[in-house]
């Protein structure tokens, strides 16, 4: 705004004919100038016309833009867009954008199968979008509630990709009594999960005796020298069985 005040409109915003009628023109690109240049009590701005349809448009404009790249959100708000007003299908939306189908439909069940609340802790950066696309889509499909529930669990205990996958295998191989203590304790979950499994003192004795076994075994093998034994028996005294070499420890 200070610099449209100092310097006027420097780059026109791009509009197209707009099919409905009462209105002339449909913004592109340039919805932030426009709101700029209202506040400063602009009545007038300088707009050039493509003459294409709005979705081409669309698809045109974010072709040639310059600033970075969109979030995984801001893809799936103007694929649902694309979608719903423009009524283009799964596979077209894939055929312009380069993408696969997959990849279209996880941007989509981003925007409409996950409340607006988990949306704006992905617009915050609270989650990541891909941890939000692999495993809070899926549990939206299934309860709304949980879905709820998971994420704020997923902020809370700042989870990584391995914790939440932990959290939501969990949950979803679980019985419902399962679920709900994981939903409501996630930081015993994980604490569980991060301490190596305790033995009992029985095993650990056991295994200690085995290794002191081999351990002795080792010893007595290479300090025993080599006895003379009769022809045709073993190293252990037993007869030899024809054709056969006798063994050698």
């Amino acid at each position: 705004m200070g610099s449209l005040a100092e310097s006027g409109q420097q780059t026109p915003i791009v509009v197209v004919l707009c099919p409905e009628p009462g209105e002339r023109y449909l913004v592109i690109d340039g919805h932030k100038r426009m709101a700029a240049l209202e506040q400063l009590g602009r009545d007038t701005i300088e707009a050039t016309v493509w003459t294409m349809s709005a979705a081409e448009a669309l698809l045109l404009e974010r072709s040639l833009r310059c600033s970075p790249p969109e979030s995984a959100l801001e893809q799936g708000w103007l694929l649902v867009e694309m979608e719903q007003s423009f009524g283009y299908s799964l596979e077209e939306l894939a055929r312009r954008w380069d993408r696969s189908v997959s990849w279209v439909s996880r941007r989509l069940a981003l925007v409409e199968l996950l409340p607006e609340t988990i949306q704006q802790q992905v617009r915050e950066g609270k989650l990541g979008a891909q941890l939000a696309m692999k495993y809070l889509v899926p549990m939206a499909r299934i309860n709304l509630e949980d879905c709820a529930r998971m994420a704020l669990a997923f902020v809370q205990q700042h989870c990584n990709t391995r914790q939440a996958g932990q959290l939501y295998a969990a949950w979803r191989e679980g019985a419902r009594v399962v679920r709900e203590r994981i939903l409501a304790e996630p930081e015993l979950f994980l604490k569980t999960q991060r301490q190596p499994t305790a033995r009992s003192p029985a095993a650990a004795g056991v295994e200690r005796d085995l290794e002191t076994a081999v351990a002795i075994l080792r010893r007595v093998g290479s300090a025993t020298p080599d006895r003379k034994r009769a022809p045709g028996t073993g190293a252990d005294g037993g007869a030899n069985r024809k054709g056969t070499a006798s063994p050698t420890c």
